[in-house]
């Protein structure tokens, strides 16, 4: 089973607005809404293949019932943690005749102290049948660091194979808890300050990540490791046009599949070039186009030098 954590889960809410203008008001339609965040769309795509996943997020408030609520319909284990704080929101605001979205991300709100107590005994007891774990997304304000490291401690502690994507100060310090890391080129740049992909990514490494996987969208993904100083990388060998949304989550989960799988190197990074490119054929996140075979296909991979710059 892979264990999927979102610490700081939201509900994705798309509304139609005609002729959006600031300083504006405006009546909207609510086109769809579900179940959202970077480990919840991680969980759905390892659902839709077939594969064992759990998922742990803590939820609050009418929207946290009907979080439950849809991926319970969908089949998905989900272990609630219930708190006081609602569950926020992820609004986009999509003008059709312009073909521009905006989206409003909430920031979420800090749990209590006892709140985060409960979220990690649930965490903790669930590890004892997970393979992998994947801790995906943002956390709330105000998280003590000492909360974050803890998780993760315990997932690499029990020498579980753990993924986190995430960003920021975060982003490092999931690295000293020797995580798997899967940031995009943007995030890795900011957190580490470094220029370079490959100057980011072997930052991420000297902190104490075993692997550092580094999407650069139509770039394609990057694989870096402790164990050889050659670069893997993998790219699909056309042009995508589509919703991007939920693309780096799809990657995630087709590494931690592989790594459950025993899939070698080409392999993941294939699987995960290949399902990214699906989900951007998608109108949602947390989906995959059944092209992702064909995609796989039609990607390419190679071993870049150590002494290449990237």
């Amino acid at each position: 089973m892979i264990l999927s954590f979102t610490p700081n889960p939201a509900m994705d809410e798309t509304y139609l607005t005609p002729n959006l203008k600031l300083d504006s008001s405006h009546r909207v339609t609510l086109q769809h809404r579900q179940a959202g965040g970077k480990g919840i769309n991680v969980a759905k795509v390892l659902h839709s293949q077939g594969i064992d996943v759990e998922v742990i997020c803590p939820l609050g408030g009418s929207l946290g019932e009907q979080f439950a609520v849809e991926l319970g319909q969908q089949g998905i284990a989900i272990n609630p943690v219930r708190t006081s704080v609602p569950t926020r929101r992820s609004m986009a605001f999509h003008d059709a005749e312009s073909d521009m979205t905006s989206i409003f991300n909430e920031t979420g709100t800090a749990l209590a102290t006892a709140e985060w107590s409960r979220i990690e005994d649930e965490f903790q007891a669930l590890l004892s049948t997970a393979s992998a774990v994947a801790i995906c997304g943002s956390w709330p304000p105000g998280t003590p660091k000492e909360t974050i490291s803890r998780l993760i401690g315990h997932a690499t502690g029990q020498g579980l194979w753990t993924v986190v994507d995430t960003s920021g100060p975060n982003l490092l310090l999931a690295a000293k808890c020797g995580a798997v890391l899967k940031p995009n080129d943007h995030e890795l740049r900011e957190a580490t300050g470094c220029a370079s992909i490959g100057g980011g990514a072997r930052e991420l490494l000297r902190l104490g990540a075993p692997e550092v996987y580094v999407s650069a969208g139509a770039q394609g993904l990057y694989h870096f490791t402790r164990e050889t100083p050659q670069v893997a990388h993998a790219k699909l060998n056309r042009t995508l046009s589509g919703n991007p949304t939920g693309a780096g989550d799809s990657a995630v989960a087709a590494i931690a599949s592989g790594f459950v799988q025993l899939l070698n190197r080409e392999a993941i990074l294939r699987r995960a070039v290949a399902w990214s490119a699906a989900t951007v054929l998608m109108p949602t996140a947390g989906s995959l186009s059944p092209q992702h075979i064909e995609l796989a296909r039609d990607t390419n991979y190679r071993i870049i030098p150590a002494n290449e710059q990237i």
